[in-house]
């Protein structure tokens, strides 16, 4: 079952910028497990899909979420949250300076 109905950024509303271990405990309290990834600047994923729901925290830099089905993009900072329905078909390229995140899966 699908946790998510569309795809959504919460944005970090905080002028402090989260640790990792901070963003951790996020997803360790709503009873996730997550794993870091990171990639160089102006890394790209081509158009994909995952059969589950994802939960992506940026822990620093930047990445931005192409969903061409929607016909938007979604970026994302320091902090700030993705919440990534399942099947939804998306596509990335990474920011200048790089980025590191904490996904989960739902």
């Amino acid at each position: 079952m699908t946790k998510f109905t569309s795809p959504k950024v919460i944005p970090w509303n905080n002028r402090l910028t989260p640790t990792e271990k901070e963003l951790a405990k996020f997803l360790h309290d709503e009873g996730l497990r997550c794993y870091p990834w990171s990639n160089a600047p102006h890394d790209l994923y081509s158009p994909h899909l995952h059969t589950y729901d994802k939960i992506i925290y940026v822990v620093r830099g930047s990445i931005t979420f192409i969903l061409p089905e929607e016909n938007k993009s979604l970026t994302l900072h320091a902090g700030d949250k993705l919440e990534l329905p399942a099947n939804t078909v998306h596509s990335a390229v990474v920011g200048g300076q790089g980025v590191k995140c904490l996904e989960a899966h739902c």
